[in-house]
């Protein structure tokens, strides 16, 4: 077996990064793939702060790239079908971690899963940067605050550095006014310089779901944003989204309108070649559900 490897990266925390991670986690195994997603951020671990695991890791992820235990004691179960490599929180646990250890358990893990989710720390500094090098694909996230994005092109700009491949971006707490401090799509996209993959939308579920420890896409399957991580993961892995969670009555002209204002200028949005493209059945995955139903104005909780 050699798994892909993905990691979810940020220019600064509190974008939902690690929400992101979980669920594109969730609805990988949900689509039988074996995953397990590792909690890289090695100053602020806190995949335990989204999702319950269970209390069978005797060890973290620190102590393994300490060299002093092994990858399956650092192992727990999450609820949604996936394992979870846990992070340590004790401040001692930072200065005892080896972060040049960390490509030496990608590959480890390459070997015994299908998919490896990241989840790196938010910011650039040297234990952010290893796990942009070792990636397949990495993920970008951010909300459309100017300053969140002026800092995830910085990210996006430091995996290219060490010779990373960026996948997209995918931009959280959308709603359908950007006034003040918010981007427009267009300006996201502008903003990055890549693709965007996916457009998360407000949803008061996401907090439902972390107190509950349960991934959103488990916990409310239907909700607005769940409907959009599932998209997002379907992407990733480059198949169609399952025809039970398709709506074929959707309008492909909102479909279209939606990615042409999250595209970065030049990109092809209704055909042609490039990573924008898409045609026929990919359009079912182009954009949320949610949205295309509402022609691109969906709101939080699916409220205009």
């Amino acid at each position: 077996m050699s798994g892909r490897v993905f990691a979810v990266a940020s220019g600064k925390g509190g974008v939902g990064k690690t929400t992101t991670a979980v669920n594109v986690a969730a609805v990988m195994a949900e689509a039988d793939r074996s995953v397990v997603l590792v909690d890289a951020d090695l100053g602020m671990a806190n995949v335990d702060h989204v999702v319950a695991c269970d209390e069978s890791a005797t060890a973290t992820l620190h102590d393994v790239l300490a060299d002093d235990a092994a990858l399956t004691d650092a192992t727990a179960a999450a609820p949604a079908g996936f394992d979870v490599i846990v992070g340590g929180t004790a401040i001692t646990d930072f200065g005892r971690a080896d972060p040049s250890a960390l490509p030496d358990v990608a590959a480890t893990l390459r070997d015994r899963y299908d998919c490896v989710i990241v989840d790196t720390g938010g910011g650039l500094s040297h234990d952010t940067t290893v796990p942009l090098g070792l990636a397949d694909e990495t993920v970008l996230v951010s909300t459309r605050q100017t300053a969140a994005l002026a800092n995830t092109a910085k990210t996006r700009a430091l995996v290219e550095r060490v010779g990373g491949h960026v996948a997209g971006a995918v931009v959280t707490r959308v709603t359908d006014d950007a006034g003040g401090a918010d981007a427009g799509h267009g300006d996201a996209a502008a903003t990055l310089q890549t693709d965007i993959l996916g457009l998360i939308p407000e949803d008061s579920r996401v907090a439902d779901s972390e107190r509950a420890g349960t991934p959103l896409v488990s916990l409310a399957p239907e909700s607005p944003a769940a409907q959009s991580y599932r998209e997002l993961a379907y992407t990733l892995l480059d198949e169609p989204l399952p025809v039970s969670f398709r709506d074929g009555d959707a309008s492909g002209d909102a479909a279209s309108g939606l990615m042409a204002a999250s595209a970065p200028s030049g990109a092809p949005t209704d055909g042609g070649s490039g990573a924008g493209a898409a045609t026929g059945d990919d359009q079912t995955r182009d954009a949320s559900i949610l949205w295309r139903l509402t022609g691109g104005l969906l709101g939080s909780n699916g409220k205009r």
